[in-house]
């Protein structure tokens, strides 16, 4: 007799019975059964404790009720946020969520797709680097409905969904400008070809480089090892604005912070030597220094659409591709408050 768990062969062989007849009976099929029989394995079902494996049953219904998620980096508050967005989806929907985590290496897209496939998931949510191009062809070999969430992936024909960036950077923008700065440093990671990184940086430039703009802008690109580089950056931005304001915007949560990081080096306050605006709203971003302002993503919402798409695939539903972007909302506080506003 197994000394742990009980299996479906242990209930089997005190019954008397084989593992089809166990099957049967576990499966509501007792009608199939005589009344002895199907006493006798329910007793031994009792006697055992034995509890069936909701994985076994699913599959052989053919239905996991899994969601298989890949999120480019769990350490960025975004893929925490938008990973519970789509959790509460699921769950509701009486799905669970599996997560695979790429750590930012785009080497592994394709691993992670195999391993979630390897679970039987039913579908993928897909927030990767979008740097291996036959992560598409992997995704399309394993025949099962994909959704896109803020990275776009060449080749991968999935609805999409993500915080509108042009609109983000403008609302951004056009706050820094009515508070009196005019110089200005966009800091982003390497861009590297990710999607949502080359949408904002090309919304700043093409709006700090309009014909009519008030506004002068440079792009920075900032590894996890560029802090001094980011000081000199910061101190050359502050050199140049003269008494124009000089503020700093950030690509997301995690360039946020370096710049934070950078001002307390140089023993600056956001606010008052270089103004600060970030993508990301955090827990955190009210207790930095004066209070940090920042472009708020939808992430719930981002998860909870990205969920639904995909479960409306999975019932289904014959829909055209979609691209949804959604409104990120500027929260003010005191990084941005400018004295004596040049306009």
């Amino acid at each position: 007799m197994n000394l742990g768990r009980a299996t479906i062969a242990d209930v089997a062989r005190l019954a008397g019975v084989s593992k089809a007849t166990v099957s049967r009976f576990l499966n509501h099929r007792d009608t199939l059964l005589s009344l002895d029989i199907a006493t006798r394995v329910e007793t031994a079902v009792k006697a055992l404790g034995y509890v069936p494996s909701p994985m076994a049953q699913a599959l052989k219904r053919g239905r996991s009720k899994l969601i298989g998620l890949v999120v480019a980096d769990i350490t960025n508050p975004f893929s925490v946020a938008v990973l519970r967005g789509a959790e509460k989806a699921c769950k509701e929907a009486g799905y669970l969520v599996m997560l695979f985590n790429l750590g930012n290496d785009g080497t592994r897209e394709r691993e992670a797709i195999e391993a979630l496939a390897s679970y039987q998931v039913e579908g993928f949510i897909l927030n990767t680097l979008g740097a291996d191009p036959m992560a598409a062809s992997e995704v399309a070999r394993h025949g099962k409905p994909a959704v896109l969430i803020d990275r776009k992936h060449e080749g991968v024909r999935a609805d999409f969904v993500s915080l509108d960036n042009a609109d983000a950077m403008r609302q951004g923008l056009n706050h820094l400008q009515a508070q009196g700065y005019r110089e200005l440093l966009y800091v982003t990671e390497p861009v590297l070809g990710v999607s949502p990184r080359q949408e904002r940086a090309s919304a700043f430039l093409a709006q700090t480089h309009a014909p009519a703009s008030k506004l002068r802008g440079q792009v920075i690109e900032v590894a996890e090892d560029g802090s001094a580089a980011l000081r000199l950056a910061l101190q050359t931005l502050r050199h140049n604005a003269g008494r124009k304001g000089a503020a700093a915007v950030t690509g997301n949560a995690v360039t946020t912070l370096r710049v934070a990081a950078a001002l307390s080096d140089l023993g600056w306050q956001a606010g008052t030597e270089v103004g600060l605006v970030g993508i990301d709203e955090t827990e955190w971003a009210p207790l930095v220094g004066p209070g940090l302002t920042t472009i708020a993503q939808p992430t719930d919402d981002i998860g909870r659409v990205a969920a639904s798409c995909l479960l409306e695939r999975l019932q289904g539903r014959d829909l055209p591709l979609r691209k949804i972007l959604l409104p990120g909302r500027l929260i003010a506080r005191a990084s941005t408050q400018r004295v004596g506003k040049a306009r």
